[in-house]
């Protein structure tokens, strides 16, 4: 029997300070109601900490997850940071939070693919687990959106939040990651980016003068691309397996915008009692959604479990993930 990925844990963490929308009203041209109906966010979480990054709240992920399992960090074998806000350029941010937790055996790397990073960081974790070659896998997904959002542009500030959350993977012969489909698409990358501070524009002082190091959307075509594209990916995952929508347990979708959510759910025929939803609580956290849901509806999953993992992140990149669940919850 070939040997599968399966999660095996989960940690999370949510930064303390919460930017309600009450708060957002008295910063911009905005109103509750108006964020509310476009994109179901009440309120998200700001890291307010001096100094600290994304690193800071990957760490106390994945010590909770690794508390959880009862393992040392030291039986950990690779660390993989799925984020868009790495502590800094050039160091990885992986390798600081294996040091940090620890896991001075492991190798580690970043990957950064928008708000697929996670889903992307899974499929690869998963192979180094499938192969044979690594038999605990810490996959970390986080972001300190915060830290590239233009408090001045009520288009994106309204919607991103930080935090963290992380899972193990082992080795298990029945329940894990069955399949996934993975995509991307570099024409993308118009509508959804932060035009300065890589190498094809420096920074320099007019390009922080001008805002330039924050994030850009084009809200419209992202929001067209993420409806189709999502939907259509989780709706042949379930097709390509024989899954109907009884078959599934839960949805766990990429918390961009609840009308997002909702489109993919009626796409793959499931009803919101299955689908996995914190969006209102921590708005989007980019590279944090995924295992945030897997953190918030842990107690609820049930060995044996059908999860579709769905996601799209800019560049565009986009997937889903078909996965097993491996435990009942303490």
């Amino acid at each position: 029997m070939a040997v599968k990925a399966a999660i095996t844990a989960v940690g999370g963490y949510i930064p303390e300070y919460k930017l309600t929308n009450s708060i957002l009203e008295d910063m911009v041209d905005t109103t509750d109601e108006w964020i509310t109906s476009r994109t179901g966010i009440k309120e998200r979480r700001i890291l307010k900490e001096e100094g600290a990054g994304t690193s800071f709240m990957g760490i106390r992920a994945a010590e909770e997850a690794l508390k959880k399992r009862g393992i040392s960090a030291e039986e950990v074998e690779l660390v993989i940071c799925a984020t868009t806000t790495p502590d800094m350029q050039v160091a990885s941010t992986a390798a600081y939070i294996a040091t940090e937790i620890g896991a001075k055996n492991a190798f580690s790397f970043d990957l950064q693919s928008a708000c697929s990073s996670f889903l992307y960081a899974l499929v690869t974790g998963a192979q180094f687990i499938q192969s044979g070659t690594h038999s605990k896998v810490l996959v970390i997904g986080g972001d300190k959106m915060s830290s590239i959002i233009d408090y001045t542009d009520r288009t994106t500030c309204v919607i991103f939040g930080d935090g963290a959350g992380a899972v193990l993977l082992e080795p298990n012969e029945e329940y894990g990651v069955e399949d996934s489909i993975l995509r991307s698409d570099g024409n993308g990358r118009e509508f959804l980016y932060i035009k300065s501070g890589g190498s094809m524009r420096p920074p320099t002082e007019e390009t922080v003068k001008n805002r330039e190091h924050f994030v850009h959307q084009e809200g419209q075509q992202v929001f067209k691309f993420a409806v189709t594209n999502m939907a259509d990916v989780s709706a042949k995952i379930m097709e390509r397996n024989g899954l109907t929508s009884d078959d599934v347990a839960f949805l766990v979708p990429h918390q961009a915008n609840k009308r997002i959510i909702d489109a993919t759910a009626k796409r793959m025929g499931i009803g919101s009692e299955k689908v996995m939803l914190n969006i209102h609580k921590y708005g989007n956290t980019t590279s944090g959604t995924l295992p945030l849901c897997l953190w918030d509806y842990e107690k609820q999953l049930k060995k044996g479990d059908n999860i579709v993992f769905s996601a799209f992140g800019g560049g565009f990149t986009w997937g889903s993930v078909y996965l097993t669940w491996a435990y009942d919850a303490k």
